[in-house]
């Protein structure tokens, strides 16, 4: 079996690094979509509201996820937000 390169190995560990930061702001985002569907009170939903759209923009920014699944995440929370 033919071994790994440098450059290979430095590669693996870059990919990994990425995909638990990816998934960290892809987790919260969605907690925070969670959050503001099970809370009462408007108020706090704005507070919440404004750090969901502070995420949704990062991850857009750094391609985490593609800006129309941003729209898309920025559309249902202010449905969920109108609905109550």
């Amino acid at each position: 079996m033919p071994k790994k390169s440098l450059s290979v190995l430095k590669r693996i560990r870059q990919n990994e690094k990425r995909r638990l930061r990816n998934k960290a702001y892809k987790t919260r985002i969605k907690n925070l979509i969670k959050k503001i569907a099970r809370e009462k009170e408007p108020e706090k939903n704005k507070t919440t509201l404004n750090l969901l759209y502070k995420y949704v923009d990062k991850a857009v920014k750094k391609g985490i996820i593609h800006e129309n699944k941003g729209a898309r995440i920025k559309s249902k929370a202010v449905k969920l937000l109108t609905q109550k």
